[in-house]
């Protein structure tokens, strides 16, 4: 029950007016007899046990000097004990449904460890991804008290839109904002919009827990209380926006573990926190404001991953802004997830890839596959920008310790890019496009500046002409390097990084097709061009018809190299049509290999019921494949296909079947392009890409592969 909603079960009208047992109004409204209300009912009802209240009673407990009145402490006594509570309800909107908000858990979590009334405080989460009037249903229905939202970029706008419909639905209902979207300009929050009682600034744990006293104590004078509460910034009764003073950062041993109960986080990513702040002070970045690095003791921490590990949860992302800013910790960390792996749990962490020592690769170097992933900030390669944006980092350093983490073939690695930075033009960005993707990582995130509220990019924005999105994620527009039409091309290439690159589905394929470009940065436009000009960019598709527009579009590109004229002064000769001939074999020869290479991915990934229309028809080889299937073994999922030799290598895969060497013993000529039965199973996948393991069985003119 819901202390908002208990007038009308015990006998008083809404507005405040008092009830005679058989419902008749027998009193009037006196001013602020609401605030008090609650206390009466809690007398009455604990020591009468009558729901009979006159404007006297009201009167008598609206006086201050009253000898009736009740402290707020017998009435959140009495309130307990008939079952009354006040409800807060922590509110987190989510970008996607597997995620979770460690903040608001963080926040209940220290709250029922530092309070006697651990039943007061609810959660609640959605996602942006939700219809905004089924939230605002959901919460209607649960009649919070108090409705506290974290904010950030992802959900600013969505919470904003909600507040408005949520005060006129409920309004007697305190509305606060927490998080980094608001702590940076909280007055302004309050002064734009007045629906918000308030807003927490910073560091919420013990401010939150603060708070919350204030509304569970039921006090008459809680905004004398609220002037108490550090580190806020709230309306008062008179329309003033007052800002409390700030507070020190907590012990992150203080800090309770939330993850008591894991069946709550099923099917959702783990965010684990060990350390809050950044040593480095990158100017985009709100980690750099306060310049410092709070740990929590390694003790601590081991204790909590192990119950990750016993729980063989999938993932564990450590928020944790530079893992490995301390070497003596991460050594430490890296070791003992190394030496407690449980063969599922991934690791996953923001590493600052210069920094890393011999000690730490060689950790890394032991690890199983998969056990960790790596996200590393590269943001540009200028060397000009990287000192504008007062970033840290050697350069050469983080291209040895990514190609060292790479050679060993065990770790997935993220990198990342920022466009629209200072002194970055489009040439010069594609260049630092080129130098990433050169680096092989299994995932290059083409991200784009946004210039965050208290960052001192923010305050910088005028002297380097960044012009941006007024709202939430305010994403630059253009610069005094970049104009807008350059950025819209970036965006395009972005899509086509997403689509054919990071999501590994093209990996031998684009790999063959990267050698009719000069840079990869070429081929990502080129792709985006033709996506622009076919009008693909504004059409859903299969992942079929994802297939058959690269197909087409790498075919053509093919076609336009092997066309193109070796010189200016190509005339049409007889000897230069010989030429020609020459350069349409070789054309039908690499499209063939590029077929071939798309046809392995398209496989490794997922075993289609649909034959894609441009690989040849294995209906024929039916008979042969069932029987292959038994030979060897293979689970029913296996799918089966015919590939060149030449292809298979090109993957990367060694052809080394029996059959070769009896042939070399009889002398039979060898051929790259002999075809080889080779099989796709999916109950086997790699931890890194997901890729199905892939066996070479038999050459096709051993396997007895008449056509039947």
């Amino acid at each position: 029950m819901s202390l908002r909603h208990t007038a009308n079960d015990i006998g008083l009208s809404p507005n405040g007016k008092a009830l005679d047992s058989d419902s008749s109004i027998v009193g009037v409204r006196v001013p602020q007899a609401q605030s008090f209300i609650p206390r009466m009912i809690a007398r009455d009802f604990l020591h009468y046990r009558t729901i009979c209240f006159g404007a006297k009673q009201i009167a008598m407990m609206a006086d201050e000097k009253s000898p009736a009145r009740i402290s707020h402490r017998l009435f959140a006594t009495s309130c307990s004990e008939m079952g009354i509570k006040m409800k807060i309800l922590l509110t987190a909107v989510n970008s996607k449904y597997i995620h979770s908000n460690l903040a608001v858990y963080s926040l209940k979590a220290y709250h029922d460890a530092h309070s006697d009334r651990k039943d007061t405080v609810e959660l609640a989460e959605y996602t942006i991804n939700q219809l905004q009037e089924e939230i605002i249903k959901d919460i209607y229905k649960k009649q919070p008290d108090v409705l506290a939202f974290s904010c950030y970029i992802w959900n600013i706008e969505m919470i904003h839109r909600m507040i408005c419909e949520l005060k006129k639905i409920l309004p007697d209902t305190d509305i606060w904002l927490g998080g980094p979207e608001v702590s940076y300009d909280a007055k302004e929050v309050l002064k734009n919009h007045p629906q918000i009682k308030g807003v927490m600034i910073g560091e919420g744990e013990q401010t939150f827990c603060e708070l919350a006293a204030c509304y569970e104590n039921f006090d008459e004078n809680c905004e004398k209380e609220l002037l108490k509460v550090r580190q806020i910034c709230f309306r008062s009764q008179t329309g003033e926006i007052v800002a409390t003073p700030y507070r020190e950062l907590m012990n992150m041993d203080e800090l309770p573990f939330v993850y008591q109960d894991m069946r709550v986080f099923e099917h959702k990513i783990i965010y684990y926190e060990s350390s809050r702040g950044c040593p480095f002070g990158c100017s985009y970045c709100l980690s750099s404001v306060s310049r410092s690095v709070r740990f929590r003791s390694l003790p601590l921490v081991f204790a909590e991953l192990q119950i990750f590990l016993d729980a063989k949860v999938p993932q564990v992302k450590f928020v944790d802004r530079t893992f490995n800013c301390n070497h003596e910790r991460t050594l430490a960390l890296l070791h003992f997830l190394r030496t407690h792996d449980n063969g599922v749990t991934n690791f996953h962490f923001e590493v600052a890839a210069d920094l890393l020592n011999e000690a730490e690769l060689a950790e890394i170097a032991a690890m199983r596959e998969g056990l960790v992933q790596l996200e590393i900030g590269v943001q540009s390669t200028n060397l000009q920008t990287i000192e504008a944006i007062d970033r840290t980092m050697n350069l050469e350093k983080l291209k040895k310790v990514v190609a060292s983490v790479h050679s060993v073939g065990n770790v997935h690695q993220h990198l990342d890019l920022i466009a629209g930075l200072p002194y970055e033009n489009l040439e010069r960005f594609e260049q630092s496009f080129n130098d990433v993707y050169n680096m092989q990582p299994d995932q290059l995130q083409l991200g784009f500046l946004k210039v965050l509220k208290g960052s001192k990019m923010y305050q910088n924005a005028k002297e380097y002409g960044i012009v941006y999105i007024d709202t939430a994620p305010y994403e630059v527009l253009y610069t005094k390097w970049i104009s807008y039409a350059d950025v819209l091309t970036l965006k395009a290439v972005e899509e086509m990084v997403e689509l054919y690159y990071n999501s590994r589905q093209y990996v031998q394929s684009l790999t063959y097709l990267r050698e009719f470009f000069d840079t990869p940065y070429a081929m990502f436009a080129y792709l985006a061009d033709y996506y622009e000009k076919n009008g693909l960019f504004a059409v859903k598709h299969s992942r079929m018809t994802r297939y058959q527009h690269f197909y087409d579009a790498a075919k053509l590109r093919i076609m336009q190299v092997q066309k193109a004229p070796d010189s200016a002064d190509f005339s049409g000769t007889q000897a230069e049509s010989g030429c020609e001939k020459t350069k349409d074999m070789q054309m039908e020869a690499q499209l063939e290999l590029f077929t071939e290479l798309l046809i392995f991915d398209l496989y490794e990934r997922e075993n289609l019921k649909t034959r894609p229309p441009f690989a040849p028809d294995l209906q024929p080889y039916k008979n042969v494949i069932r029987e292959m299937a038994v030979v060897y073994a293979m689970p029913k999922t296996a799918h089966f296909e015919l590939l060149s030799e030449r292809t298979l290598q090109k993957a990367g895969i060694s052809v080394d079947l029996p059959e070769r060497e009896s042939q070399k013993q009889t002398g039979r000529p060898d051929s790259p392009n002999r075809r080889i039965w080779t099989a796709f199973d999916y109950e086997k996948r790699s931890c890194l890409d997901y890729g199905a393991a892939v066996y070479l069985l038999a050459f096709a003119d051993t396997a007895g592969d008449k056509k039947q």
